[in-house]
C-alpha cells in the first residue's frame, strides 16, 4: 500500500477500506455486483452495495483529491471475473463477501480466480464465515456458505498447487470469556466475536496468500 501499487476489492459495498488504502498512496479498483443483481438479493435494501465511487468516499481517512485521483469504481461479477483484471494488481482483497456467491464451489472457484489478478509478489487477502462448530455438517449452497476447516484446508492446498504462498492458521477457538458467548437472532452486536447461523456457531476465518 504505497505509491505506484495498485489494489483490486471485491465487493466492496460501503467499506472504508477503499479510502483506507488510497490514503497510502495506492490506486485501487474498488469492484461490486451489477445494481440490479444487487437490489435482487437485497443487498441495496440493507445498505450494504456500492454503485458508484462516490459513496465510498472517506474524507476522514483519505483527503478528496488524493481519493479522487486514485480510486475508480467498476462493476464486477465475483464469479465471472474480467480477464482484463489478470496479472494487473499488486494486492486483491475481500471482506466476509465471498460466502454469499452462491455455493461453496463456487467460493472457492472465487478465490483461486482472484489470485490469477495478481502480479508476481503480489498479496489476497479475503475473510470469511468459518463454522466452528462441525468439519463435516455445514452450509454448502444458498445466501450464505459456511467454511469448514477442510475447506480452507482444500483452499489453502490449491493456491500452493497453482504457484501460491499460504502461512499457516491458527486453528484455536480461543480460551476467554467473550470466545464462548455466541450471539443468537436476532443478532446484538455488542460486540460478538461468534454467533448462530441456522444450527452452526460461527466466527471469521482470514486467509492471506502471496503469488509467488
Amino acid at each position: 500500500m504505497v505509491p505506484g501499487k495498485a489494489g483490486l476489492g471485491f465487493a466492496v459495498g460501503k467499506e472504508p477500506l477503499v479510502s483506507a488504502f488510497a490514503s497510502h498512496g495506492a490506486s485501487i479498483v474498488a469492484t461490486d455486483m451489477a445494481e440490479e443483481a444487487a437490489a435482487t438479493a437485497g443487498w441495496t435494501e440493507s445498505g450494504q452495495h456500492s454503485h458508484s465511487i462516490d459513496g465510498l468516499r472517506n474524507e476522514l481517512l483519505c483527503p478528496r483529491s488524493d481519493f479522487d485521483r486514485l480510486a475508480r469504481f467498476e462493476t464486477c461479477n465475483m464469479n465471472a471475473i474480467p480477464e482484463a483484471y489478470h496479472g494487473a494488481f499488486d494486492f486483491v482483497w475481500s471482506s466476509c463477501a465471498l460466502e454469499h456467491v452462491g455455493t461453496m464451489d463456487l467460493a472457492k472457484a472465487f478465490i483461486q480466480n482472484s489470485l490469477k489478478c495478481l502480479k508476481r509478489g503480489g498479496v489476497a487477502v479475503h475473510t470469511t464465515e468459518f463454522n466452528v462448530s462441525s468439519n463435516e455438517d455445514t452450509l454448502l449452497d444458498g445466501v450464505t456458505v459456511l467454511f469448514r476447516k477442510r475447506d480452507i484446508e482444500e483452499v489453502a492446498q490449491a493456491a500452493i498447487q497453482a504457484g501460491a504462498y499460504t502461512g499457516e492458521i491458527a486453528w484455536e477457538y480461543g480460551d476467554l470469556p467473550e470466545d464462548f458467548h455466541v450471539d443468537v437472532p436476532p443478532y446484538k452486536h455488542d460486540p460478538h466475536l461468534k454467533l448462530m447461523i441456522t444450527s452452526y456457531v460461527v466466527t471469521t476465518v482470514g486467509m492471506t496468500f502471496v503469488k509467488l
